[in-house]
């Protein structure tokens, strides 16, 4: 089964995918898709994945990951009291996560997410990463802290999400 049902599936985004009509209520979002994510894809620097429909080329929603710090001053106290003293640690960026209006609501977000997680946790099994961090616009903040993320202190827009939980959670 695919993810959010048995057609759906998620995949890196490539030149068959129709990014054209995308619209998810938030025109910058809508924008770097349709017009800046094959850029970053090329340059290296960001990893866009799609979600559609197994046999419909359109785009229903999408996140893209890249590779990130976070200063060790940043990080709660609970959190930097357990790593070495660094002055930055590594960790993966969320940069943008969105779902087109006509699939909002079907639980598609959390689906894209689970895909982020799952993936940033494959790859910090080769290239170090202790967190997944996301700025979140302020309407997505009370989603993501529902799903476990922590905000960082004096920034409510940044939160994240340490790598030892993620693998917890997906077993």
């Amino acid at each position: 089964m695919s993810p959010g049902g048995p057609d759906w599936a998620i995949a890196p985004l490539s030149r068959h995918h129709d990014r054209a009509g995308f619209t998810c209520g938030d025109p910058a979002l809508d924008r770097y898709l349709r017009e800046l994510s094959g850029q970053d894809a090329k340059r290296n620097l960001a990893s866009p994945f799609v979600l559609t429909r197994d046999s419909d080329p359109k785009v229903a929603g999408y996140y893209t990951l890249s590779a990130q710090v976070v200063e060790l001053a940043a990080l709660p106290p609970h959190a930097a009291h357990q790593l070495p003293g660094y002055p930055s640690v590594p960790a993966t960026l969320l940069g943008r996560l969105a779902v087109a209006l006509a699939h909002q609501k079907q639980g598609l977000g959390g689906v894209l997410l689970r895909d982020a997680l799952q993936r940033a946790a494959t790859v910090a099994e080769q290239v170090a990463s202790y967190c997944v961090v996301v700025d979140a616009l302020p309407p997505a903040v009370a989603f993501y802290g529902r799903l476990g993320f922590i905000q960082l202190p004096g920034r409510p827009d940044r939160l994240f999400l340490p790598m030892t939980i993620i693998r917890k959670t997906l077993t």
